[in-house]
């Protein structure tokens, strides 16, 4: 490990470089070419993080740069040569290789127009922000930081290296990364960063869906995405990326007969992430699933908000409109069918508990609730629970012991029956030589019919489940379609609402 000192204001650091960086810095300059690392590996040095992904930048056209790294790296590709990025894997860093760039941006594109340049300064110039324009000359590790990135970094801020109009027409996509490193790194924003996001937000509109929900997962998944989201909505950007989150901040009507629902939801958005858990548990965070259910949760209230007599403000439905709102939105953002239906699913079950702590539930609700649930039960209970923002704290302690009631009673039907896979008593092929039947949508019936009796009185003895399905069969109008009929088997039959466990978005890394 080589090591090199930089003193500053913001401390003393001490460079400590893995011998592989210094040795592929060799290998240029032995060349007569430059390299330096550069951008995040650089600020992750001041902020005593470590990366095992490197980038570097280097005055070597990506062909030369081809030749100096074929027989020395364990593998490479040429992927991003186009713009003139090299890729490869060496001793398990993962290593990109820039040729130094003056890149513009057609306006009206989603795509860069690519310049090589030939001077670090004029590469570190186009970079994104002052934190990010800071670059270590290899093999001296002498610090290059041309634009304060350092002092910005010492005092918590996010500026760019030129004008952020200039930066943010080149490409609007940085908007967006603004309010991610506010939420990953707890950054405030300079004043005139904020100023150019407001007036030139509708931008984002030329940048493709995928680059902004890579952007928007970030920022879910940061370790302060309160402050992404109020930064996307104070600058008018969620209008154009996450509308339904900005109509949540309802104007108070003068009784104040409701509360704020936008706040409630960056609250409940912060209480749901206190919950995750380490590695080992059940919900691992950060979990962009359970966070952005949370986010969303409310969503259907501005379309159902109702001033009833008396004063009182209803939100009737408002979980199932919310959770259709939400599907829609993220399919707009091209997010994986998994991870919609399983946030969707979240927000549309997010009510359900409520009036459990008034009446209390049968063994059957309990059953529905879990089965309902399925693989998302974690996070449901999660999300239930962080939907508590009142400051009545009897209100509030109410609904937490009625909560915990419920997962004593869930924990307690588990020890009598596997609730996490409720299906009836008699399958479909017991079914059919009961009945007489061959395979088509009158066993799918049976089948269902059994559930129902499943889920209302727990586990039957075989006896007492044949002799309630010919109960059901005897009721059977006659009209009933002949049993010859083809058509799904009951194991095409939607059965019950759980679904297997969804394959989500991997969690990204901050």
């Amino acid at each position: 490990m080589a090591h090199a000192h930089h003193k500053s204001d913001f401390h003393t650091v001490e460079f400590q470089v893995d011998p592989v960086v210094l040795e592929l810095g060799q290998r240029f300059v032995d060349a007569g070419h430059e390299l330096s690392l550069v951008g995040g590996p650089v600020r992750d040095i001041f902020l005593g993080r470590t990366s095992p992904d490197l980038d570097f930048t280097t005055d070597a056209t990506p062909g030369q740069t081809v030749s100096l790294i074929k027989k020395w790296a364990d593998n490479y590709w040429e992927i991003g040569r186009a713009f003139g990025t090299i890729g490869m894997r060496k001793a398990g860093f993962q290593i990109e290789i820039t040729t130094y760039r003056a890149e513009a941006y057609d306006p009206e594109s989603r795509k860069p127009v690519v310049a090589f340049g030939s001077s670090l300064t004029d590469d570190l110039l186009r970079r994104d922000f002052t934190i990010n324009a800071m670059a270590l000359r290899l093999p001296s590790l002498e610090l290059v930081d041309p634009f304060g990135g350092v002092r910005d970094l010492q005092a918590s801020v996010l500026a760019t290296p030129g004008a952020p109009e200039s930066s943010f027409s080149d490409d609007p996509l940085r908007m967006m990364r603004a309010a991610r490193f506010a939420s990953q790194l707890g950054v405030s924003v300079h004043d005139d960063v904020r100023l150019a996001m407001s007036q030139m937000a509708e931008r984002i509109t030329i940048i493709s869906a995928e680059r902004v929900r890579d952007e928007l997962t970030k920022l879910i998944c940061g370790a302060h995405p309160r402050v992404g989201i109020d930064l996307l909505v104070d600058t008018g950007l969620s209008e154009f990326v996450l509308p339904e989150v900005s109509a949540l901040r309802l104007e108070s009507d003068e009784h104040h007969r409701h509360k704020d629902v936008y706040h409630h939801s960056l609250q409940v958005l912060e209480q749901a992430a206190a919950l995750e858990t380490a590695a080992d548990g059940p919900v691992p965070g950060p979990d962009f699933v359970l966070r952005f259910a949370a986010l969303m949760h409310d969503v259907g209230k501005p379309a159902t908000r109702r001033f009833e007599p008396g004063g009182a403000v209803s939100f009737r439905h408002h979980d199932m409109v919310g959770s259709k709102l939400t599907a829609k939105r993220m399919k707009t953002l091209r997010f994986d069918n998994d991870t919609i239906k399983a946030v969707a699913r979240l927000v549309e079950l997010h009510m359900r508990f409520y009036g459990y702590g008034e009446a209390g539930w049968s063994d059957s609700a309990v059953r529905r609730y879990v089965t309902d649930a399925g693989p998302l039960l974690e996070r449901l209970h999660r999300l239930t629970r962080s939907d508590v923002t009142t400051r009545n704290q009897r209100k509030s302690e109410r609904l937490s012991f009625a909560y915990d009631d419920l997962e004593t009673r869930i924990a307690a039907l588990r020890e009598q029956e596997s609730l996490e896979a409720v299906r009836p008593d008699l399958d479909g092929a017991r079914i059919m030589a009961l009945l007489g039947l061959k395979p088509g949508p009158v066993v799918g019936r049976a089948y269902k019919f059994l559930l129902e009796e499943r889920m209302e009185h727990g586990p039957l003895d075989l006896a007492v489940a044949e002799r309630k399905l010919h109960e059901w069969w005897a009721q059977q109008p006659e009209s009933a379609p002949p049993a010859q009929e083809t058509a799904q088997s009951p194991d095409d039959v939607e059965l019950s609402p759980s679904e297997p466990a969804p394959k989500l978005a991997p969690k990204q890394e901050s």
